[in-house]
């Protein structure tokens, strides 16, 4: 009796032990990603529940301060479970972190890729990030008010052709109710929107002519002209004297969506709050006076790229693979993260709805 009762408790307990084996079997690897991009922060922790929730892989998303992603990077890499998933985002970066970047070179998120305008290679040839999502700037117009004042946004194709149509506009203001150019502030929190953005025409142009792999010591300047031009035409015909933009304060997003100009200078970032107000806004390049800038496209960029730390196990160096792989294949992921980035440069991922960024890509 004493036999057979050991016979049965080792049995139950070889059938408890594979049953075990079979479900309760530990996903390999996890992942660690160290965001770049506070405002995303909230979709991005969403995401990572959905894959853990639908894989059993433990995702963690952890998002560095705003203007603090370098000294949370340096902290976060000595620490003995550091990130798996980084942002490798420009040269400066692949310099100090290419050993720290796996080779994603033909791998299964590069495959995804749409495009490798956005990837940023070291000085061996190694693929070291990839983009994630990229942005476009540049002149935003509002088509109801530039009809209403006698003309069509099809017209404007080059910096002449902007320039007739702004000075008319500004010179009919009281007449018309509305202006040419928002407020044009140079303080912090508006400056960039010219010294940074606007001002990457003058760099553009200039690599144009003479390739860079990086951006000299000096310029040439030969483009300055041209900026200058640009930057004087919409603080001259503007809502606000030049004499009070130093000082600042005022809201060109919200005198763009008020209706009281035609013209603003901003990003893509802002398609859903302005075509709230503005349906059918489109956004225009930085004419400025280039010969053959008829055909130049909008300023498109990106530092948010995607690098895998080649410092962790191969499982979690997988484990993150797939979970990027997801995040721009999968039906329901990748349209959260289209709604939230704008586009995301990957086979498929679902089309842009953002009206800025399909101007990028026509």
């Amino acid at each position: 009796m004493m036999k057979k009762l050991s016979a049965l408790a080792l049995s139950c307990l070889l059938l408890v032990s594979l049953l075990a084996g079979c479900g309760g079997k530990k996903a390999e690897g996890s992942v660690y990603w160290l965001n770049f991009k506070p405002e995303s922060d909230g979709v991005l922790q969403e995401v990572a529940k959905m894959y853990t929730d639908k894989t059993g892989v433990p995702v963690k998303v952890v998002t560095a301060a705003s203007g603090t992603y370098s000294q949370t990077l340096n902290s976060e890499m000595d620490k003995s479970a550091p990130p798996t998933l980084f942002i490798i985002g420009n040269q400066a970066a692949v310099k100090d972190w290419k050993d720290y970047a796996v080779d994603l070179k033909d791998t299964a998120i590069a495959k995804e890729l749409t495009t490798d305008e956005y990837t940023l290679y070291d000085d061996e040839g190694h693929l070291v990030s990839i983009s994630y999502c990229y942005e476009c700037y540049g002149i935003i117009v509002n088509p109801d008010l530039i009809e209403k004042a006698g003309h069509k946004v099809e017209d404007i194709k080059n910096f002449e052709s902007l320039k007739t149509v702004v000075e008319d506009i500004h010179a009919r203001a009281a007449e018309l109710g509305f202006d040419a150019f928002t407020s044009c502030d140079m303080d912090g929190n508006s400056s960039w929107r010219f010294t940074g953005h606007m001002a990457n025409l003058e760099y553009f142009y200039e690599q144009k002519d003479d390739p860079w792999t990086e951006c000299p010591a000096t310029l040439t300047g030969a483009y300055m002209e041209n900026f200058k031009n640009l930057y004087d035409l919409c603080i001259n015909n503007s809502l606000t004297s030049p004499k009070e933009l130093a000082t600042g304060g005022h809201d060109a997003a919200q005198e763009f969506m008020d209706g009281k100009a035609a013209f603003t200078v901003q990003g893509s970032w802002e398609y859903a709050k302005y075509s709230e107000k503005v349906p059918n806004t489109v956004m225009i390049p930085y004419y400025c006076g280039v010969e053959g800038e008829e055909k130049a496209g909008l300023n498109c960029g990106t530092e948010n790229c995607w690098a895998i730390n080649s410092k962790v196990s191969e499982a979690d160096q997988k484990a993150t693979m797939d979970f990027m792989v997801w995040l721009v294949s999968d039906p329901d992921a990748s349209a959260k993260m289209v709604a939230e980035l704008g586009i995301l440069p990957y086979k498929n991922a679902p089309e842009s709805t953002n009206g800025f960024l399909k101007n990028a890509a026509d």
